[in-house]
């Protein structure tokens, strides 16, 4: 099985563990991307040997290209770079692994290619959901999500109709804070943050995860991804990271799956579906599982879920605003100009303060995420 792959966004974990991944099945690897960390990408680039390498910071780009004079790849930069690099010839897999809307316009246009999307770039969806799969029914291309939960919904689903599914119940391990209150909460610190108990995952992400805002960006995915009603997804804690979602059927049967926490196992699902192979993630002993327990998120103290929620309900432009706000919200949490529950309370301004588009095009969506991050940044500053 020949996999060939254009890598957009390979420094960050996602991007480093595809490449492991890639190694194991042999994947030829088209184009790679990074932002700034050009020393990384010089390593992968002279180690995979893609046709293209894309670096979306300009400055570092023109370093970069003085790195690798000596080897055999067309440098590209900005956003214009990026759409080349997911454009790749010959690459029939793309895996999008950027941080933010960023990640839209190369999404895009692959889609026009008819590639295969393997999608670890959230915003992608939660942003501009409708646009992006509406684009991917008109062209043929196939979005196979990298994300645990999300790719457990997709393989409990592949046999089944849409029309018989009941509900789909999303896992959240429930992050570092799980069983805090509000009180405690108050003093997180961004270290504090970054210590998820299950997963090895970027800081953005991992943060994220911490509030339980990643569960309400899944929460806005799988709307998309699986064209269901908001009402027909339920989100429920479980700290074993076990089984990474489920799905319930009009007969009231639930199909889960269960795996190891380990991310390499649904990039490689995306990787190689229809086929499955052997893997790098360690096999599950369910004979030494003490017990798989759930339980109902804490609403009050992680209030970013309910707030990502009532965006993906209202519709429109309000997914790109959350995004948007989040992202700047998190940046300023990480550097200590932001305080914990300030990422949910600069959210909650940015959904009450910028307008709604109700039937956006794409640039309604680049524009309204842009807005939030400047709403977010300048209300911090006053």
């Amino acid at each position: 099985m020949h996999i060939a792959i254009s890598l957009i966004g390979s420094t960050g974990s996602i991007g480093q563990q595809t490449l492991e991944t890639a190694s194991l099945l042999g994947a030829e690897i088209r184009a790679l991307s990074a932002d700034k960390n050009i020393k990384l990408l010089e390593d992968q680039v002279r180690r995979f040997k893609p046709s293209v390498a894309a670096v979306l910071d300009e400055c570092a780009a023109k370093e970069f290209k003085t790195k690798v004079r000596d080897v055999d790849v067309r440098v590209v930069s900005g956003i214009d770079g990026l759409v080349e690099a997911a454009c790749a010839d010959g690459a029939g897999t793309v895996v999008t692994a950027v941080v933010g809307t960023v990640g839209l316009r190369p999404t895009l246009e692959a889609i026009k290619l008819g590639r295969r999307i393997a999608l670890a770039n959230k915003e992608t969806l939660v942003c501009a959901g409708r646009l992006v799969m509406a684009s991917a029914r008109e062209y043929g291309a196939e979005i196979i999500p990298i994300d645990s939960e999300l790719s457990a919904v997709y393989q409990c689903t592949r046999h089944e109709s849409m029309g018989e599914i009941k509900k789909i119940i999303l896992t959240a391990s429930g992050g570092p804070f799980r069983g805090m209150c509000k009180s405690d909460l108050q003093k997180v610190t961004p270290e504090m943050a970054l210590r998820h108990p299950n997963w090895s995952m970027g800081k953005k992400i991992t943060v994220d995860s911490a509030t339980l805002m990643n569960k309400g960006f899944e929460f806005a995915e799988t709307v998309h991804l699986f064209s269901l009603h908001p009402e027909k997804i339920e989100v429920v804690v479980h700290p074993e990271s076990i089984i990474h979602s489920m799905v319930e059927f009009a007969d009231n049967s639930i199909i889960a799956q269960l795996a190891a926490p380990d991310m390499r196992l649904p990039i490689q699902y995306a990787l190689t579906y229809p086929r499955r192979s052997q893997s790098l993630v360690r096999e599950l002993d369910v004979t030494k599982l003490a017990g798989l327990t759930f339980e109902k998120p804490d609403m009050e103290a992680f209030p970013c879920l309910g707030l990502a929620i009532e965006a993906v309900k209202a519709g429109g432009t309000f997914g790109a605003v959350l995004s948007g706000a989040n992202d700047a919200a998190v940046d300023l949490f990480l550097r200590g100009a932001l305080g914990f529950y300030g990422i949910y309370d600069c959210v909650r301004k940015a959904l009450g303060s910028i307008p709604n588009t109700t039937e956006p095009n794409l640039e309604d969506y680049i524009v309204s995420d842009e807005e939030a991050k400047r709403f977010v940044y300048d209300l911090v500053r006053k």
